[in-house]
């Protein structure tokens, strides 16, 4: 149980380094060049949905693997299944508004998301090749 704490309080340290930096820089970025623009969501929310379901599913693969489950790649497959499904849902409101030009606000919601799912993915194998 001290290594999933020790994993556990590394990686989500980084995570909140990896959020900061990367809201920082996607909040600069459309301040000085999408000023004119009004984006569905704003840009905290985007990142607040992330974190959370980052967090949640690193948490709960790293319990499997911390309790003795060693074949954690269905779990992983599982868990990022739902995550597009929750992404999908997060989107709705968006997906079905009137709004005219929803590729901005998509694009504004993805390129975070493949950050995200990049940190994960080095994250779990990090780990993993450690054992």
């Amino acid at each position: 149980m001290e290594d999933f704490k020790k994993r556990q309080f590394g990686f989500l340290l980084q995570l909140i380094i990896l959020s900061i930096v990367v809201f920082g820089l996607h909040s600069f970025i459309i301040h000085y060049f999408f000023s004119d623009f009004s984006f569905f969501y704003p840009v905290w929310q985007i990142y607040v949905f992330h974190f959370i379901i980052t967090a949640l599913l690193y948490t709960l693969i790293n319990y499997k693997y911390s309790a003795g489950n060693k074949s954690i790649f269905n779990l992983f497959t599982g868990l990022t299944l739902l995550k597009m499904i929750l992404s999908v849902v997060f989107l709705l409101p968006l997906l079905i508004s009137d709004i005219d030009g929803k590729q901005p606000d998509v694009m504004n919601f993805f390129a975070p998301y493949f950050i995200y799912l990049f940190f994960e993915v080095y994250a779990l194998t990090s780990f993993l090749q450690k054992q």
